[in-house]
């Protein structure tokens, strides 16, 4: 009934639970930290709402009425819940969490942290799943829709409410065989666009920040397939002359156990800015405060010992 009445101010559900538990005026005003006649006019304000005195004198002192006794147990419980809603969220206990989190993210980042933050969720959070969407050749507002708790890798999200946090800046290398001709001698841009190119690209585009930068000085590169996931380029370039393009830090420990090698670029490429990003309206949710401290955890177990500039 309170619920329903628009006038009621629920602020004085927290000075009758002061006055039902202290039964005096001043007590109940220095509970709250106000003054006696600030205190004397929410009991009154009390008495006109409910229709009953809640406090009546007997003597020195006041004491409850039965209507006052009948509702004590409530206003407590009212009081408590308020408090409970209103409080700053406390931290997540892992171990309690039983919750399914969808991570976004390319082939290359789930190969390269996927491995880390299973295993960590499995120690910490043992009713935790995790639930790697790929990417898709569309762009949609994943994290807005609530189809994805996070998103990881170059965001290039134009929604602006989205949160961020960059994790790491990378940078791109070519990608060859053991033995590859490129690798003897020195690697000049000439070279690097004469050989054969494999792409990987969600979108299948043929074309990329190499052949700006190659375009820039007067080179063109030969692009003879594109695939849509780094997985699948590095299964062609073990194969074949084709040089393929990896990120250097996150692909690191992926090509070494492809017996795969890398070689620097010799062309002026942008660097890379892996985030990790949200909706703001898990900005404050406990269990999703946790997920993002295991990202940044992973992230930097993954890249400790790997020069900023190296692979």
């Amino acid at each position: 009934m309170i619920a329903r009445n628009a006038n009621i101010d629920l602020n004085l559900l927290t000075a009758l639970d002061a006055l039902l538990e202290e039964q005096s005026v001043t007590a109940a005003a220095d509970r709250l930290g106000l003054s006696g006649p600030a205190m004397s006019r929410a009991l009154g304000r009390i008495r006109r709402t409910t229709g009953d005195p809640v406090l009546v004198r007997a003597g020195r002192h006041m004491v409850p009425t039965p209507r006052a006794l009948e509702i004590r147990a409530e206003v407590r419980r009212l009081v408590e819940a308020a408090h409970g809603v209103l409080a700053p969220t406390s931290p997540a206990d892992p171990a309690a969490l039983a919750r399914v989190f969808t991570l976004h993210a390319n082939d290359l980042l789930v190969t390269a942290l996927g491995p880390g933050l299973v295993s960590r969720a499995a120690e910490q959070a043992p009713q935790v799943v995790l639930r790697f969407l790929g990417e898709s050749a569309v762009d949609v507002p994943l994290l807005r829709d609530g189809a994805a708790d996070l998103e990881v890798g170059v965001i290039d999200s134009r929604e602006p409410e989205i949160r961020r946090e960059e994790l790491f800046v990378d940078h791109s290398v070519a990608v060859v065989r053991d033995g590859h001709p490129l690798i003897t001698g020195k690697l000049t841009a000439r070279r690097f666009a004469d050989a054969l190119h494999l792409n990987f690209s969600r979108r299948g585009r043929l074309t990329g920040p190499v052949d700006a930068a190659l375009a820039e000085i007067g080179l063109r590169r030969r692009v003879i397939a594109t695939v849509p996931t780094f997985t699948a380029s590095l299964m062609m370039v073990q194969d074949s002359d084709a040089v393929g393009l990896a990120n250097a830090r996150a692909a690191a420990s992926i090509v070494r156990r492809m017996g795969l090698r890398t070689l620097p670029i010799p062309l002026e490429l942008p660097p890379m800015t892996m985030e990790m990003a949200w909706h703001p309206r898990q900005e404050a949710d406990a269990g999703h405060r946790w997920l993002r401290g295991l990202v940044r955890e992973t992230v930097h177990d993954a890249l400790r010992g790997l020069p900023p500039g190296q692979d």
